[in-house]
């Protein structure tokens, strides 16, 4: 299968190249040439299956010059008990009769990015075997809390790869960035920077973009790739738990086979909320798309009025992954809605990049709606949404929590009574300071008390690996000017 780029459809690189490269060198995005079909009887077939076999299926539906043997033990070793702490990888955790939690932060960070960073290192060792590249490949990532980690977590100390992270100096949590800045391996690297998420992945994809750079780089015996959602290799995994948990519903005779299910997606960025998309392209029975946004809401304007506008406030909340008004992701759908025309998408690209706006056409903005339904949750409405299902017995992070009230205004707007599964993105315990005060709770001064704190009140246990975080030595101290982040990355490389 080919993959083109969404500003150049033209431009078409194999799986393996697409995976290397992370970004076109046209500042577009990689997207498949066509999507494959799931039929109903491989659904019913991949039921019997469990996780990891499920995984290298549906990948192995994208990754032809993949041989099936090798996606089954990429699999095995992204998905097994070593790296996730629950057997079925991805669990549902049934709410109500026709309301389910898919959690996606079993793995060894403790967050939905694990689910397709255990597998990017191995699918991007293959492809440079597969492509004959003989430079290092040096991963850059921009990282709102989550990203950072669960790539250094994925790429340390792999052969023919360098990794360094950028995040924003006061835009994560204390836990995620306590994650980052201890974590271990020879080639990996990260760096503070003075702004949001916005400013550092700016930064990163003008790096992408720099041809000077690049051939420097490349004197250096180095060539850039991307670990975030840009990459195709991190989206392809994605795709994989919204199908097995489907399947997982059939299993437990919740639905029929061919019964549409909604989802209820908490993003910022749109990688998380385009796999399942990506998902329903295949022939998953999807139902409606709900985008949950905190106050950041320019996912929400853009769904309802058909204008992306980033010209607006930017709020640091409580559910800092999502403290985003750039959505990079935003554009393979774009490209999708367009009718794959990559002339318009470049239009819309340039609209922004220039104006930080851009209006898409009433025909595109008509599919847009008939899929997706976009809402917000405040940040006095996240706490509540944690008080009320904590008295329920769950305890859930901020970023779940806003899904959970999204999907309850949106069955309120429109009376849908579809089953429906919310996505939960992180532990409680990456969170602890909100989740501790939205439970009444005053929470410890220091973040690695806190989860002492949170075992102690509320007898959920805490993730192995964020207890394990007392005492581990900070490795990294730097900070940078987003102006600087380039700079960085040649003495990274030195």
């Amino acid at each position: 299968m080919e993959y083109l780029s969404t500003r150049d459809k033209a431009l078409r690189r194999s799986a393996a190249q697409a995976i290397t490269m992370g970004l076109s060198r046209d500042g577009g995005l990689f997207t498949p040439v066509s999507f494959p079909s799931l039929s109903a009887l491989e659904v019913e077939t991949l039921c019997g299956m469990p996780y990891r076999k499920r995984a290298a299926y549906v990948m192995g539906k994208f990754l032809e010059e993949f041989r099936p043997e090798e996606l089954n033990l990429f699999a095995k070793n992204a998905y097994g008990p070593d790296r996730f702490d629950h057997p079925d990888v991805a669990p549902l955790h049934k709410m109500d009769k026709r309301t389910w939690c898919l959690e996606l932060w079993h793995g060894p960070t403790s967050a939905f990015k694990d689910m397709a960073l255990q597998m990017l290192p191995q699918l991007l060792s293959a492809s440079l075997r597969l492509t004959g590249e003989k430079k290092t490949a040096c991963i850059l990532a921009a990282t709102s809390g989550d990203t950072g980690k669960a790539a250094m977590e994925g790429f340390a100390d792999v052969d023919q790869t360098k990794i360094l992270v950028f995040y924003p100096e006061n835009g994560v949590s204390e836990i995620q960035k306590l994650q980052m800045v201890t974590q271990e391996g020879a080639n990996v690297g990260v760096c503070a920077v003075k702004g949001n998420f916005d400013d550092a992945q700016s930064g990163v994809k003008g790096i992408f973009s720099d041809e000077a750079l690049r051939e420097r780089l490349e004197e250096r015996g180095y060539f850039l790739s991307s670990a975030n959602s840009i990459n195709w290799g991190r989206i392809l995994p994605q795709v994989v738990y919204y199908i097995s948990a489907y399947c997982d519903l059939l299993n437990a005779k919740e639905i029929k086979l061919g019964q549409p299910v909604n989802f209820c997606v908490p993003t910022g960025n749109f990688g998380n909320i385009l796999a399942c998309y990506n998902a329903k392209r295949m022939g998953l029975p999807v139902g409606k798309l709900i985008c949950a946004s905190n106050r950041n809401d320019v996912l929400t304007d853009f769904i309802r009025t058909g204008v992306y506008d980033r010209n607006r406030a930017f709020h640091t909340t409580m559910s800092p992954s999502m403290d985003i008004l750039i959505s990079s992701n935003l554009e393979r759908l774009l490209f999708d809605l367009s009718g794959g025309n990559d002339e318009l998408v470049r239009e819309y690209m340039g609209q922004l990049a220039e104006t930080g706006r851009y209006e898409i056409t009433p025909g595109m903005k008509k599919r847009l709606q008939e899929v997706f339904y976009g809402g917000f949750c405040g940040e006095e409405e996240t706490r509540s949404t944690i008080e009320m299902l904590y008295q329920y017995g769950y305890l859930i992070d901020t970023h779940t929590a806003v899904a959970a009230k999204v999907l309850t205004d949106y069955r309120h707007e429109t009376g849908d009574k579809t089953p429906a599964i919310f996505v939960s993105t992180a532990s409680p315990y990456k969170f602890g300071d909100s989740v501790l005060g939205a439970i009444g709770e005053t929470p410890a001064e220091d973040s690695l008390e806190r989860i002492a704190q949170m075992e102690r009140v509320t007898g959920v246990g805490a993730p192995a690996r964020l207890a394990g975080l007392k005492g581990k030595d900070i490795r990294f101290h730097d900070v940078t000017e987003k102006e600087l982040m380039e700079e960085k990355v040649l003495e990274f490389l030195r």
